[in-house]
């Protein structure tokens, strides 16, 4: 059953899409600030991101990176409105030549097709402020998050998601994701703007929880690793049984792919 919810924050707008309702991870929401959109929603969920489209005039739509969930419905966006997709130079390039959805990926979120999206402009600016892009890879090799700095808002693509990680896809890297994470906390925020989770106040300190929750991971992980306990046994002993959505995916999205990773950090560079 779709899930369809639009919510208003002082002058930002936005549209809750998904072909299910497991939780955060299978809805999407589409964030309008003034004159600009920021990601599209999933394919899957057309009908109803075309109606938000629609239903206000905006002159620029920033994607963050090329996931299916973000980029799914860019070209429509632009066929429609003739509104060209502005995106960091690694997600055009994918969006060229196309990306290989895993099946219950595709399931939830359809699939995403073709997309000629330009650069972003040097003087990036949303509702007429500066807007920062700061690249931060880990989730998405070609992730970035948008910092309005005056304003303390910042929309993270899937840079949070939630302070405490259970699982994790295969392709995602958490040595990589805390080195995001490390970068984008020099910065001054208050409210992230999470397309998964919505609205979350205290961003910054949430985002440090999230960042200090998998370095004392990481540790416990690897000191279970040194007594010789499996890579099995450390991820019941620290976050369960697997569950259904690890074997739907073949565990591509599983929890023993999060400790695996955090087992091949060196928690000593992220603590300084």
């Amino acid at each position: 059953m779709s899930v369809i919810d639009s919510f208003d924050y002082k002058d930002l707008d936005a549209q809750r899409v998904g072909r299910f309702d497991f939780g955060i991870n299978t809805t999407f929401i589409v964030y309008r600030l003034k004159d600009t959109i920021i990601d599209t929603g999933p394919s899957n969920q057309w009908k109803y991101v075309k109606w938000f489209v629609k239903n206000k005039p905006f002159r620029q739509l920033l994607l963050t990176h090329h996931h299916e969930d973000h980029s799914g419905n860019a070209g429509a966006i632009y066929k429609l409105t003739g509104v060209q997709p502005r995106a960091p130079k690694a997600t055009i390039e994918i969006l060229k030549r196309g990306f290989r959805i895993p099946p219950i990926q595709r399931l939830i979120w359809g699939a995403a097709g073709l997309a000629e999206a330009a650069e972003l402009p040097k003087d990036l600016r949303i509702a007429g402020e500066k807007t920062i892009p700061i690249a931060a890879p880990g989730h998405a090799k070609d992730m970035t998050c948008y910092l309005m700095e005056d304003r303390g808002w910042i929309f993270t693509a899937d840079l949070y998601v939630a302070s405490h990680l259970k699982m994790l896809r295969k392709d995602e890297s958490i040595p990589v994701l805390m080195k995001s994470m490390r970068k984008v906390l020099q910065y001054e925020f208050d409210l992230i703007l999470c397309p998964h989770r919505g609205l979350v106040e205290n961003g910054k300190k949430r985002l440090q929880e999230k960042y200090d929750y998998l370095l004392n991971l990481s540790s416990s992980a690897q000191e279970l690793g040194r007594q010789g306990v499996s890579l099995k046994e450390i991820t019941r002993r620290l976050l369960g049984r697997e569950n259904m959505m690890a074997l739907l995916s073949g565990y591509n999205f599983s929890k023993r792919n999060l400790i695996a990773s955090c087992m091949s950090m060196d928690p000593s560079k992220y603590t300084e």
